[in-house]
């Protein structure tokens, strides 16, 4: 004879209340795990937004090393000088509006406002805050974004790159090395030699026709 076979219980479903109770600890667990993935975001980016900024006059080394140009791009030598500090009034009377937003408050002006984005003629691009040697025209070319780009400085001891986490990414700023001017930012998506891309802000340079 053929024994009857049992079904196996099953569990007990869940009535309404404990289905809403389970979708809640759910959403608690998910919202817990987006407030701590955001908390570490801005602990990240207050920790790093304030190396965006140029150094204060507390801050930084007190001496610089730095390579100087001839008017004729030649190098002359390399120095080293005390670095370059002044208080916020004189760069506010020395400086354009634009040009103090950008150099000393580490702001970014509009993508193809700038008037040397599309320049294309032989100089040198100077600091527009210390008049510090920065860029040749020989390393500028056209990276379709709309601020001039170069793809290398014309000497690796005048620039200063820092980490940069103003924005939802961390990037790479770069500042002038003599006075800390804030210049742009690098990044890696350039052309040959280097394959870098130092896209800087119009109004922090100043160029200068090669004599």
């Amino acid at each position: 004879m053929l024994l009857d076979q049992q079904e196996s219980p099953q569990p007990p479903q869940p009535d309404g209340s404990e289905r809403i109770q389970r979708i809640g600890r759910r959403a608690f667990i998910v919202a817990a795990a987006s407030a701590v993935s955001a908390a570490a975001f801005w602990g990240l980016r207050r920790s790093t937004v304030a190396a965006a900024r140029p150094l204060l006059p507390s801050e930084g080394p007190a001496e610089v090393t730095i390579v100087e140009f001839s008017a004729t791009g030649e190098k002359t030598g390399t120095v080293t000088v005390p670095r370059l500090i002044k208080p916020d009034a004189e760069w506010r009377k020395q400086l354009s509006p634009d040009a103090y937003r950008v150099t000393r408050l580490a702001d970014t002006e509009r993508a193809f406002s700038g008037a040397l984005w599309n320049l294309e003629e032989r100089g040198l691009f100077r600091c527009v805050c210390c008049d510090l040697a920065l860029f040749s025209s020989d390393a500028k070319f056209d990276s379709g974004t709309g601020w001039p780009s170069f793809w290398q400085p014309i000497a690796p001891e005048n620039v200063l790159e820092r980490v940069d986490g103003s924005l939802m990414e961390v990037r790479t700023a770069v500042e002038c090395r003599l006075c800390g001017g804030h210049l742009g930012h690098v990044f890696n998506d350039g052309p040959p030699p280097t394959g870098m891309r130092y896209c800087m802000n119009s109004v922090s340079l100043r160029f200068v026709k090669l004599g």
